[in-house]
């Protein structure tokens, strides 16, 4: 029987954990570079496209051929920020975790199939290899219940450190969208709010922060939000 989450249940305006990982888990991410060309694919599908601005531009008599160029790419680019979500994130060596809202059935689909072919060209073409990156489709697991929803980016979280016995605040913890959770980074391509209603802005013990460094083990996490190891 397949795994649950390799079934993918797609609905409109769905909350789902969207995860993967390297084939034979080999690292995905080998060095800095890695990290943010990833995270840039990110801002440049999440971040909002301003089409009559970049026309604009695109016709003004005054735009080099070097910046028009740019702007086409640009303006070819697939884009989803009215259909995708972030609502938080996580990048480890060998695989990374995403929790995200659609706006319709098959926007996280086409918005994961873009991002994976888009970064395996680049890390192929870096590292001088062939073939596909990630072991099989992502993961996709539908966010049922509120338990879930909170629970959700705690454990997303707490994977940026898991393997590197930081506070959560540490300087070289993996790659996450917890700083935004925390104050230390404003992206508005990444959304926390929903989940930020839930906290305390005032009472430390009842903030968000206090939530993710409790100190349960992320096994348990895994029993709420019913999700399988990685």
């Amino acid at each position: 029987m397949p795994a649950r989450n390799r079934i993918k249940q797609y609905i409109e305006n769905g909350y789902y954990h969207i995860y993967n990982r390297g084939v034979e888990k080999r690292n995905i991410f080998q060095e800095d570079q890695d990290y943010g060309v990833f995270l840039s694919y990110l801002k440049e599908y999440l971040s909002p496209k301003n089409k009559e601005e970049l026309i604009s531009k695109l016709q003004d008599a005054n735009t080099t051929y070097k910046e028009k160029d740019k702007i086409l790419k640009i303006l070819r680019m697939n884009n989803f920020n009215e259909e995708i979500t972030l609502i938080a994130y996580s990048l480890m060596p060998n695989h990374f975790h995403f929790f995200i809202k659609q706006t319709n059935p098959l926007s996280i689909d086409k918005f994961m199939q873009s991002l994976a072919t888009r970064y395996t060209m680049y890390f192929n073409r870096k590292y001088k290899r062939v073939g596909f990156l990630c072991q099989g489709s992502y993961k996709a697991s539908l966010i049922e219940t509120e338990e879930q929803f909170i629970y959700l980016s705690k454990y997303i979280h707490k994977q940026a450190v898991i393997h590197q016995g930081l506070t959560l605040r540490g300087k070289n913890q993996y790659p996450s969208s917890y700083p935004e959770y925390i104050g230390l980074r404003n992206s508005k391509w990444i959304h926390p709010e929903e989940i930020l209603s839930y906290f305390s802005k005032v009472r430390q013990n009842l903030s968000y922060e206090a939530f993710v460094n409790e100190q349960d083990d992320l096994s348990i996490i895994q029993e709420k939000i019913l999700e399988e190891s990685i």
